[in-house]
């Protein structure tokens, strides 16, 4: 009886703790060009990388970090699609 009594606590433990990370989740919002070097939260829109921790430059608009929500315009940074726009046109003009 007291096994299954640990079970049910670590699953609850567990569980509660999954919520509460969706829940801080749903209050924050992916902000694009405004990660310092070596700060980004995830994989980058070039596809260079997979990982946390592994861009190189500061404020590169392809990087994204978590940010309170509704703050990323006031932080310098962009909207997914709105980065993607802007690598898109570099990409171009670079092109030429």
């Amino acid at each position: 009886m007291k096994t299954n009594l640990a079970i049910a606590a670590a699953l609850a433990t567990i569980m509660t703790t999954g919520v509460i990370d969706t829940a801080e989740a749903a209050d924050k919002e992916k902000c694009y060009g405004v990660s310092p070097a070596g700060q980004n939260d995830c994989a980058n829109l070039a596809g260079t990388h997979s990982c946390a921790g592994q861009s190189s430059v500061d404020n590169d608009i392809g990087e994204w970090r978590l940010v309170p929500g509704g703050t990323c315009t006031e932080l310098g940074g962009f909207a997914k699609n709105d980065a993607k726009k802007m690598m898109k046109d570099m990409q171009a003009k670079k092109n030429g």
